[in-house]
């Protein structure tokens, strides 16, 4: 009977550790989900103020958390951005500063991935939705540190298969298409959670891309019939999403709407298998929302994708690891894109390379502890022939911008200007102290000029 007991208590023991699939065996090291989202504009959450799209899910992680009023990204395009991102390094410093080099060459092989280093501190590693950094042989998720891929690997997808088609093309498990008739967003949190749940005695990585709300503008019916009262409200900015559909706010908002009800089943299903304590979840869109061609809305902030106004490389930022990280904490100093890999580094207890150009931001956000004093800067080769740059240290920001020239249907470039900014109280990028402060120009620009002179040359 002594020995009955003595097993019974053991099975018990070993319940309360291992609950169940997806668990980590390993105290005080947390399951890690990073959603990405795309093209999603920085006044389209409601934890910034967004008021025509409810998004209850994506605002309970701010409100389990951090809200970032102040989260970048390395630049104002997807495939550039998404490789700062899983790098950890600016995507400068390895030449892949634009969409077509990356589908043309993909990321430099001698460049480590986020997937590579968290299956090196002992994760399991899934990738679910768009990849965007090269199609060629060798540049596979599956080949850049992840155990397995569920997406597809190019910029950009249909959200239904198209015409007579029976399936939306190009979707792959692992290396294999795919046949897919759902709406995508809905089957990209169904193959994420599906990850999550397998069981393994380790914790796991995943990095979930969902692709919406990029063009084109699809959604399911149930979604548009949600935000019909869309459809008498005058749109007078969106003049190229007009040229395809007569309601492109309607569309979008309903594509937004589909993305928080998924990312909230994502959640609860952190919670049904007791995982949520034990997950660090971050939130973030991989760049600024294009105003005119998908009816985005950016906020306060001046600019749109293709700028390094605020409205191109400030983004909706948020994570969450309850038990660990204050909720409710609205947190207002610049963080980045960058940060993400060194944070999860931290948290896995693992080494944090010194290569890497972002911070771990723990405690930051768990005990409010400050970051040293840093510096942000940005290149990006658009539009050509006037490359777009800037450089931000604390409230200041120097930016070179590409002038748009509003035309009836679009808009052509004029040109390009340089402007200081102090962004404590002009969040719009109205107001040009050039002149006011020569000596704040003169350093910034220094600063800009150093960081430019150890980067490679553009090609």
């Amino acid at each position: 009977m002594e020995k009955l007991k003595l097993i019974l208590a053991s099975l018990i023991v070993a319940f309360l550790l291992f609950p169940m699939g997806g668990q980590s065996a390993e105290a005080g090291r947390p399951n890690i989900v990073l959603i990405l989202v795309d093209d999603m504009g920085y006044g389209d959450v409601g934890f910034n103020g967004c008021k025509d799209i409810p998004t209850p899910h994506i605002d309970s992680i701010a409100a389990n958390g951090v809200r970032f009023s102040d989260g970048h990204v390395t630049a104002p395009q997807c495939a550039p951005s998404r490789a700062g991102m899983l790098s950890g390094m600016s995507q400068s410093r390895f030449g892949r500063e634009e969409n077509n080099i990356i589908d043309k060459q993909g990321i430099p092989s001698t460049v480590k991935q986020f997937g590579d280093y968290m299956r090196e501190a002992g994760y399991r590693t899934g990738m679910v939705g768009k990849w965007h950094q090269g199609t060629m042989a060798g540049h596979h998720p599956l080949d850049r540190g992840f155990d397995w891929f569920y997406g597809f690997l190019p910029g950009s997808s249909h959200f239904f298969p198209l015409g007579k088609a029976d399936s939306i093309p190009n979707i792959l498990e692992n290396r294999e298409p795919q046949k897919v008739t759902e709406y995508l967003t809905f089957a990209f949190g169904d193959q994420a959670i599906k990850f999550m749940q397998q069981k393994s005695d380790k914790p796991f990585f995943l990095y979930l891309a969902f692709n919406a709300p990029h063009a084109p503008l699809e959604a399911p019916q149930e979604y548009l019939d949600r935000f019909e009262h869309l459809t008498r409200v005058p749109d007078t900015i969106n003049y190229v999403a007009r040229q395809t559909m007569k309601f492109p706010r309607q569309t979008y908002a309903a594509m937004v709407s589909a993305l928080d009800d998924t990312i909230g089943k994502i959640l609860q299903a952190l919670r049904d298998k007791g995982l949520e304590d034990n997950t660090l979840v971050y939130f973030l869109s991989d760049n600024g929302g294009p105003t005119v061609v998908t009816s985005a809305n950016n906020g306060p902030l001046r600019g749109e994708k293709g700028d390094l106004l605020e409205g191109g490389a400030r983004v909706p930022f948020a994570m969450q690891w309850k038990g660990t990280i204050p909720g409710g904490q609205t947190i207002d100093t610049a963080v980045s894109s960058l940060d993400l890999l060194p944070t999860s580094l931290a948290a896995a207890g693992a080494d944090i390379p010194g290569k890497l150009d972002g911070e771990n931001i723990l405690p930051l956000v768990k005990d409010g502890r400050r970051l040293v004093p840093r510096m942000l800067c940005w290149r990006f080769p658009y539009p050509p022939p006037t490359p777009v740059w800037a450089v931000r240290s604390g409230d200041w920001k120097l930016v070179h911008e590409a002038i748009r020239i509003p035309k009836e249907r679009g808009f052509s470039w004029g040109g390009a200007r340089t402007g200081l900014y102090r962004l404590s109280d002009d969040i719009h990028e109205d107001n040009d102290l050039s002149a006011q402060y020569p000596e704040v120009l003169q350093k910034l620009q220094a600063e800009y000029d150093a960081w430019v002179a150890t980067l490679p040359e553009t090609k």
